[in-house]
């Protein structure tokens, strides 16, 4: 809210001064120009003795001189990312201590939900540095929009490469959802379902008509399962760095940058954030079971890049993830009639409340 109100504030001091070299410039009234006098004024103009300035007027004189031979002001300073993208300076800890007081268990999905913790963070090693930065809301960046869905990692990363961005890395992704205070969700210690788009209720898809080449198959199909909302429309759903919708709304592909195991059929590529159903919508969890190809009607993305004048981060940890042409391959759709979020939200079921003295233990990396 503080960086709404100051850009608010910005935009009404460019206004302000925008206006008023407008009407220096176009707008202001018509500068008075005296007729030419006859030639016999002129001659006594020149005859008479030249009057002695004032002291206010030589200075006055003084000062206008000054300010035209002054030298220009410098511009102003570029930050070190563009301006549709957010400077995240922060640190990332490999491993993190948290308790969690209230969970449920997931039978259905076989999940294990924490929907709250307690106020400590704890790093179990040495934090490590993370400066990057990423886009402020899904692709294509844009306040409003609707995020691309059924794209697989190759798309995401060609169309991010196309802007001279690339995929974020998870633990940047990770970095950015925690914030500066490290927290478990990106508004909180709870999870809210009124903060961001999570907890609706399941439609159960028609896969052969969501997947068809034909439009007239497809589009009815992905709009009826469409339950997002425009990016940035939940407000509270933004990160202490300011980037919005890192949990629900839209899965998000991201280039991993720590070691795959032989069970992660993602390999170099995995999903972060979860999307808009009743899911692990948190900054850890991460999802490793689909291949880079895979894609779906809940699959999305945003880029990130490396801060201007540094060295470009490169993973030396991870499975080398393949090259991939720079190119458009991220259609934003335009969905007629989409059904949007659930009226009535899933209601978290199977809860276990914490015992009297011991509270469970989380120890959380980012799988």
């Amino acid at each position: 809210m503080r960086s709404g109100r100051a850009g608010r504030w910005l935009s009404g001091l460019l206004l302000g001064l925008t206006g008023a070299w407008l009407g220096a410039a176009c707008g202001g009234p018509p500068e008075v120009v005296a007729p030419p006098a006859p030639a016999s004024a002129t001659a006594a103009a020149s005859s008479a003795p030249e009057p002695v300035a004032s002291a206010a007027s030589s200075a006055s004189s003084a000062a206008i001189a000054s300010a035209s031979t002054a030298p220009p002001a410098p511009p102003a300073e570029e930050g070190p990312c563009p301006a549709d993208m957010v400077f995240v300076d922060g640190e990332y800890c490999e491993e993190v201590e948290r308790r969690c007081l209230k969970e449920e268990e997931n039978k259905p999905n076989h999940l294990t939900l924490c929907h709250r913790f307690a106020h400590e963070t704890k790093c179990r090693g040495k934090a490590e540095k993370r400066s990057f930065c990423i886009d402020k809301y899904e692709y294509p960046n844009r306040e409003g929009a609707h995020p691309p869905w059924q794209v697989s990692w190759y798309d995401g990363e060609a169309t991010c490469r196309s802007l001279g961005k690339r995929l974020c890395y998870e633990t940047e992704w990770i970095t950015a959802c925690e914030g500066p205070d490290h927290l478990p969700f990106p508004y909180g210690w709870d999870r809210d379902q009124t903060a961001c788009n999570i907890d609706n209720t399941w439609i159960n898809p028609q896969l052969d008509l969501a997947y068809s080449k034909d439009p007239a198959k497809s589009e009815p199909e992905l709009a009826r399962l469409d339950q997002s909302v425009p990016s940035g429309a939940m407000s509270r759903c933004k990160t202490g760095y300011g980037v919005h919708d890192m949990t629900g709304n839209f899965d998000e592909w991201v280039t991993r940058d720590r070691p795959s195991t032989a069970k992660d059929k993602s390999k170099w590529a995995a999903l972060k954030g979860g999307a808009w159903g009743h899911v692990r919508n948190a900054c850890r969890p991460v999802t490793t079971s689909h291949a880079p190809e895979f894609t779906y009607y809940f699959v999305s993305f945003r880029c990130c890049a490396d801060p201007k004048g540094r060295e470009p981060n490169v993973p030396k940890k991870a499975t080398p993830a393949p090259k991939v042409e720079p190119k458009d391959r991220a259609p934003v759709p335009a969905p007629k009639n989409p059904t949007g979020p659930s009226k009535h939200k899933v209601q978290p079921e199977n809860l276990t409340p914490p015992s009297r003295n011991v509270s469970p233990l989380r120890r959380e990396t980012g799988h």
